[in-house]
């Protein structure tokens, strides 16, 4: 069970993790930042997990406030035999002078000498969990499972229906659309790099391993994704085992050759599938190429590197990565910010629109308004339309945006000036930039499309099928 500690002001809830490798927090408060100290199987993910605003919620009072009430708790386990744990009642976002920052820290980490990761000089390996190591048969199974529609509730679609390989592994479309048809309000993220990524999703700080955020697509309700419900859960290991056109369970044994009994389980289907996602590595594109002396930018998409570099969009999109995240095999700590595009400004009060707010729906800090996290940029040219709710349709477009302080929403129901915006990172400010400059920007970032990583057949459809 369970059991929360209490250690000079610092509050932990230690407890066994069901889905392996997840990570918790540990809390140490400090005025006007929430530090948390990385920890190994805290804060237990329940079989079948609500997903969005109320699970985030749930995680992130758990630990931030110190507390998870008996109720809660008796309501998470009870969750790990099917259906949706309630949801805690919702809080009034608290003003507060800064927005959430969350100060992680990260134990020595070596990685294991018997996978090696074909990465540049510039590319530490990421970090594995102890309990999900790589291997060859792991990353097929896992492959396998990413693209194969018996894995949704209605067999209606994969993992890979939401991330496409030829799109970085998003799906072009401005809002996702779950196995039931109902269009979520945030669009499906790139899976570029996932690997280095220290939090998951657009803006839930409690999804902080790819271990923890599997679940969610797959179990959650709120929205609905791939649609799996108990009776589903209990059907699919089944599908998968009476497969005709692959032999999953001698897959199954060969990635988990200490299993004892049945190796087909949603544990390693689990494992399986974030294994794989873990060599989706971009990390060839014409820039890596230049910074190996293999290749030459031409004078143009160098100045749109000075650009990029002088107009602070490295501040939110930093190197190797182009991202605001990046956790590595080197990586000993990690500020973890999300941030306020100036995007909305609904009405001249602040407020994004109602149905996604960002990271205030999980911290209720309400400098959190409107705060989500900066994706990496790798392959940007290819993973139209653009932030969280895909309202920018083009590459120029978003460049003209975030150049010029923000957007003005001049009608409709979100009509506001997201420009003058109170809770605005600092970074997006008008810089002034002339067409030819801005062209130039969009240069540079056409530069990060690394076209092997969109081909590799060693990521592509092992059965054959497109999108």
């Amino acid at each position: 069970m369970p059991r929360l500690l209490r250690n000079r002001g610092a509050f932990r809830l230690l407890a066994p993790s069901p889905v392996g490798g997840g990570s918790g927090w540990e809390q140490q408060p400090t005025p006007r930042t929430a530090t948390l100290r990385k920890r190994s199987g805290a804060v237990p993910i329940p079989a079948f997990p609500q997903r969005g605003k109320e699970e985030g919620q749930a995680r992130w009072r758990g630990t931030r406030n110190g507390w998870l009430g008996a109720a809660a708790l008796a309501a998470g386990l009870a969750a790990c035999g099917g259906g949706d744990a309630p949801a805690p009642a919702p809080t009034t976002p608290a003003k507060t002078a800064q927005p959430t920052v969350l100060n992680w820290t990260y134990p020595a980490y070596t990685p294991p000498s018997d996978w090696q990761w074909d990465l540049p000089a510039h590319f530490p390996p990421p970090r594995v969990p102890a309990d999900n190591p790589m291997s060859a048969a792991k990353v097929d199974l896992g492959r396998h499972l990413f693209y194969d529609k018996r894995l949704s509730g209605n067999g209606s679609m994969a993992c890979a229906s939401c991330h496409h390989q030829a799109k970085a592994f998003t799906d072009g479309r401005p809002r996702a659309i779950g196995a039931t048809g109902v269009e979520h309000v945030r669009g499906a993220m790139a899976l570029v790099n996932v690997a280095y990524n220290a939090t998951y999703t657009w803006a839930n700080p409690a999804l902080a391993s790819l271990e923890r955020q599997i679940p969610n697509p797959l179990f959650g309700t709120t929205p609905v994704e791939m649609g799996v419900d108990e009776a589903a859960a209990a059907a699919i290991p089944a599908r998968l085992k009476n497969a005709t056109d692959v032999d999953y369970p001698a897959k199954f044994k060969a990635a988990f050759p200490d299993a004892a009994g049945d190796a087909v389980t949603w544990d390693h289907i689990l494992k399986a599938i974030t294994t794989f996602e873990r060599t989706l590595i971009s990390a060839n594109s014409r820039y890596d190429q230049h910074l190996q002396g293999r290749a030459a930018l031409t004078p143009q998409e160098l100045n749109g590197l000075r650009l990029f570099k002088a107009a602070d969009c490295i501040k939110c999109h930093a190197e190797p990565n182009f991202s605001g995240q990046f956790v590595s095999a080197a990586t000993t700590s990690l500020a973890v910010r999300f941030h306020n595009k100036g995007l909305y400004n609904v009405g001249g009060t602040g407020d994004d629109p109602a149905d996604s707010q960002g990271a205030v729906e999980i911290t209720s800090n309400l400098a959190d308004m409107g705060a989500f996290k900066a994706p990496t940029l790798r392959n940007i040219e290819v993973t139209a339309p653009y932030t969280h709710d895909g309202s920018i349709a083009t590459l120029e477009e978003a460049v003209r945006i975030f150049t010029s302080g923000g957007r003005n929403v001049t009608s409709g129901p979100n009509a506001g000036d997201g420009r003058a915006n109170p809770h605005k990172s600092g970074h997006i400010k008008d810089r002034a930039m002339s067409a030819q400059e801005q062209a130039d920007l969009v240069a540079f970032l056409k530069t990060l499309t690394d076209h092997e990583f969109l081909t590799n057949p060693r990521l592509s459809d092992p059965f054959g099928a497109k999108p």
